[in-house]
């Protein structure tokens, strides 16, 4: 079954502490992991930021909106407990526990107004909420709808620009990346074919322990396996073990395949990696704005 929302999970989570006892929040998470009968894979994935898994994302806001609403308390740090309220819910027997529901309650609705009035106060970058997703999944929705939208506006301007940007572009990532050791060393090592391409060999890293053998080609139609073997070709006859073959376009299955199985380490780079990579390192690209997301340091909280 897909991965339960947030609003799935409270009435689960109020049930599980229904015992009055005093719990932490990773044994609620396991024992609704298994609750939901969900499969190793999905336990272990994550947001698109990989800080954290998405089931433990939406259990953890599950518990902040039942306390919100006085559903839930915390006893002491790192637990927490039912209240009167969550036992005279739970009494109830409820079908199910989400947003709509927890306005009934006063403070659950104050929450939600405070939150909205400093949203629009501040100014503050508030994605739309998708049904389901909890503030977190919403903030890094948006931020990936940003991120693909300008990855495609750069390999757009990549194809549309002379190849001797294309060659300066190549460069400047791989030195971002390490490679090549200085800026000067990597561009007199690159460029020495035309071909709407570059070919060269840089170093691994900027000690120069090992070469790297380069080809990048500003291609639309995409990369097949005759030319990944003439590359590989290139490299025995460079005497080098590791290659990086780039392209705007993309790669065959069949390339992807020979690659996979050749004794030459050959990393293929398509036109959305370089994209990507170029957004990472900072590369053609200017920020625009910062958001910075904080949680409470309880320790602060906490008397020695």
């Amino acid at each position: 079954m897909p991965i339960p929302d947030y609003q799935a999970c409270m009435l689960p989570l109020l049930r599980f502490a229904g015992d009055g006892q005093e719990h932490q929040l990773k044994d609620a998470i396991a024992a609704l992991a298994d609750e939901f009968s969900l499969t190793e894979q999905e336990r272990n994935e994550f947001l698109p930021s990989g800080q954290q898994p998405v089931f433990t994302n939406r259990v953890s806001w599950a518990r902040t909106y039942l306390k919100k609403a006085g559903l839930l308390c915390s006893p002491r740090r790192g637990y927490f407990k039912i209240t009167e309220r969550g036992i005279d819910v739970l009494r109830e027997n409820p079908s199910q526990i989400n947003q709509k529901y927890l306005e009934r309650f006063p403070e659950f609705v104050e929450f939600k107004s405070i939150r909205r009035e400093k949203a629009d106060e501040n100014g503050s970058f508030t994605p739309e909420l998708a049904l389901g997703q909890t503030p977190h999944e919403a903030l890094e929705s948006a931020y990936e709808r940003l991120r693909t939208e300008l990855a495609s506006e750069i390999l757009a301007s990549i194809r549309g620009c002379d190849p001797s940007l294309f060659e300066k572009i190549v460069v400047e990532l791989l030195v971002k990346m390490g490679y090549g050791g200085s800026r000067r060393e990597a561009g007199r090592a690159i460029g020495r074919s035309g071909d709407e391409g570059i070919d060269g060999i840089i170093k691994e890293d900027y000690l120069g322990l090992d070469n790297i053998y380069i080809q990048a080609k500003r291609w639309e139609a995409s990369i097949g396996r005759p030319e990944i073997q003439k590359f590989a070709g290139a490299l025995q006859g460079q005497r080098a073990r590791k290659g990086i073959f780039i392209t705007t376009s993309d790669f065959t299955k069949d390339a992807l395949d020979f690659v996979s199985r050749i004794d030459s380490k050959i990393i293929l780079i398509d036109g959305s990696t370089l994209a990507k990579l170029m957004i990472d390192f900072g590369v053609g690209v200017n920020p625009v704005a910062t958001y910075q997301v904080q949680r409470i340091d309880s320790d602060y909280f906490t008397e020695d």
